[in-house]
């Protein structure tokens, strides 16, 4: 177990523009799922229909993603304005 215990302390997460990521990541996943869309025989006469489905699925988790971040963006602007006043 000896090997697995970290030598230091993690460092602090990145932060940045955590929903603008998100967003993007998204509608490029929606934009994939509609550029195939046209070629929807194609992919299931050859077996690849579930390149469509995926681009979907993408796009719905996406959107799972962006509703979380968005609160949570809320959620730690909320908590930075109830502790900036008590720091003074």
């Amino acid at each position: 177990m000896a090997k697995w215990t970290p030598k230091h302390e993690a460092p602090e997460p990145l932060e940045g523009p955590v929903v603008a990521t998100i967003t993007g990541g998204t509608l490029v996943w929606f934009v994939l799922f509609l550029v195939q869309l046209p070629f929807y025989g194609w992919f299931d006469d050859h077996g690849h229909l579930w390149w469509l489905w995926t681009c979907l699925a993408g796009g719905g988790l996406g959107l799972i993603g962006v509703w979380y971040v968005r609160k949570r963006d809320a959620a730690l602007k909320r908590g930075a304005t109830v502790k900036a006043p008590s720091a003074e």
